[in-house]
């Protein structure tokens, strides 16, 4: 049967080798004192003086080392336990002496970086408590496990309370799958309203959490909404107030003349102006009303497989005011309803043709195709955009004659296709540079 065999301890190993260091002189004293004229007794004095100098200095080597070994052992102990307010003397200037000042810049490294992190986490913690939105994180169980002063005001409920329940409890379930992103309507302490839903995920201790956020957007939709009714009502107004004006002041005009006795010999040429007039401003109220509500009226595409380059190049053929340099990029297939994306192609091409008419220039239309969408590049050589502010706001508009619906329409055609549409001064050259970017598959 093997017998376990016991290592020595490393101040005993050191002790023996001490005890070996100083064996070849202990050896050569006593051999000197025994060929020496001393009596027995004093012989075996020296002998016992020279063997306890010999063991006591071997262990005053083991003392002194292990004491040093063990004073590191505890304050590497206390490092690990996050203790850094300990400070080494270095009365040694050899290599002990250099271990002790490493370990003391160790720990006033450690020192400022628990500063610098207890710093970072209470003004992390102030910042998210002052977030208006609810912050919830859980762990891989679905138990919370933090959340900020928004979430505690959405559940009604203290943290002490709060943390340690299961997403299940606390209603916040359904949100912990699903899409990453989404806005429903939801009702949280008795109050219904719109919320923004955001979910990421995050790792603690190696452990895998999730990051959930709750933003209550019902007032920014409300006040979004009441700035849009009154822009359309300063449109509205604006609009009907140009073509009234000159209708009433007409009409006063003509009721005027015809009350006249006797009527003037051109009175009827007079009328026959005026009443031109007010069927022109009448049809061109009907126009724009017209045009608000096929804007308004936008049905949802009803999408199909359809060829790019067909639908591209059957509109460049439209433009026949001047030529359309077309470069083909690759065949595409995209889901897509034909009659709006045609609309849109028309609505960019022509702009682009109108600003390339005031100067002179071209038109160039190319398509290229990324990973997940493809991008249509519409180039014109015209002035450039002057006002890129007010592009998308309809009925606003620079061209004689214009109705201001065209880029606005065209942006909700690209948008409802889960797309979108740009428009920039280019970089090399005058003009503009219209980007469509519709997604693929």
């Amino acid at each position: 049967m093997r017998t376990r065999r016991h290592r020595l301890t490393f101040e005993r190993r050191l002790f023996l080798l001490a005890l070996c260091a100083g064996l070849p002189a202990v050896s050569t004293a006593i051999i000197v004192l025994s060929i020496n004229n001393y009596s027995a007794g004093t012989r075996w004095t020296l002998d016992a003086v020279l063997i306890l100098a010999w063991l006591g200095f071997a262990a005053a080597v083991e003392e002194r080392v292990g004491y040093a070994i063990r004073t590191l052992a505890n304050l590497l102990s206390a490092l690990a336990e996050g203790d850094f307010s300990f400070r080494l003397r270095q009365d040694d200037k050899g290599a002990l002496g250099e271990v002790y000042q490493q370990i003391n810049q160790m720990a006033g490294t450690l020192h400022e970086q628990r500063l610098g992190a207890m710093e970072a986490a209470a003004l992390l913690q102030k910042v998210i408590g002052e977030i208006d939105s609810a912050i919830f994180a859980f762990d891989s169980q679905g138990v919370l496990r933090l959340l900020n002063r928004a979430g505690e005001r959405l559940l009604g409920r203290e943290p002490a309370v709060a943390i340690g329940e299961s997403a299940e409890k606390l209603g916040l379930r359904s949100y912990l799958s699903g899409p990453l992103s989404l806005v429903t309507r939801a009702a949280f302490g008795g109050a219904s309203g719109q919320w923004s839903v955001r979910r990421s995920d995050f790792r603690e201790n190696g452990q895998p959490h999730q990051l959930l956020v709750l933003s209550d957007i019902t007032r920014p939709l409300r006040e979004e909404e009441l700035h849009a009714w009154q822009r359309l009502v300063r449109v509205l107004g604006h609009e009907i107030n140009n073509s009234l004006t000159p209708v009433k002041s007409l009409s006063s005009s003509l009721l005027t003349l015809v009350a006249q006795e006797p009527l003037p010999s051109d009175w009827r040429d007079d009328v026959q102006s005026g009443l031109n007039v007010i069927s022109g401003r009448c049809e061109a109220l009907n126009r724009f009303t017209g045009a608000y509500a096929r804007l308004a009226r936008l049905p949802s595409p009803k999408l199909q497989p359809m060829q790019l380059a067909a639908s591209i190049e059957r509109v460049v053929r439209l433009e026949n005011r001047l030529k359309v340099h077309l470069e083909r990029g690759p065949q595409v297939t995209i889901d897509a309803d034909a009659d709006q994306l045609d609309q849109l192609l028309i609505n960019i091409v022509r702009n682009a043709a109108d600003a390339s008419l005031e100067t002179g220039g071209s038109v160039f239309v190319c398509w290229r195709l990324h990973q997940t969408f493809v991008e249509i590049v519409v180039e014109d050589e015209g002035l450039g955009i002057a006002n890129p502010g007010n592009l998308f706001v309809p009925f606003f508009t620079t061209k004689p004659g214009g109705s201001g619906i065209g880029l606005f329409l065209s942006r909700q055609i690209a948008e409802g296709h889960g797309g979108s549409v740009t428009l920039r001064n280019r970089e090399k050259g005058r003009g503009c540079e219209a980007v469509i970017s519709l997604p693929v598959g």
